[in-house]
């Protein structure tokens, strides 16, 4: 099996690892070395506990791979400054991911933040 396969495959398990579970850092650290994404996905817990991911298309290149996803979950705690509102969210995102040794190194993430806002109702759907 080729590398891009293989790191392609592990995207996919760590998705299904992480979604709709409490993320620590112990099972962070299971699949990643990047600190700053470790960060990410604990702070995004404590306001959406138990999010699930969903991947849409996923596509690689050697050590490289980018996943177009979606995140589902309910605001049950601060998001920064803003108290739980107690909705459900469900808004698309892309990340893409550089793997080595089994391990995910580094990330960049673009997510729709105004869809999230809108969703819950801090700012109004625009037309």
């Amino acid at each position: 099996m080729d590398q891009t396969k293989k790191n392609k495959e592990f995207v996919i398990e760590y998705f299904n690892a992480i979604s709709g579970v409490t993320k620590t850092s112990e099972l962070c650290e299971k699949y990643m070395t990047d600190q700053g994404l470790i960060e990410h996905i604990l702070f995004f817990d404590g306001a959406f506990p138990k999010y699930e991911m969903f991947i849409d298309e996923i596509t690689g290149e050697g050590a490289r791979v980018i996943v177009r996803a979606r995140i589902k979950g309910k605001h049950s705690g601060e998001l920064n400054g803003i108290p739980a509102t107690g909705k459900e969210v469900l808004f698309p995102f892309v990340i893409g991911y550089e793997i080595e040794k089994q391990k995910i190194i580094s990330h960049w993430l673009i997510a729709d933040q105004m869809m999230l806002m809108e969703q819950l109702g801090v700012m109004k759907q625009s037309v």
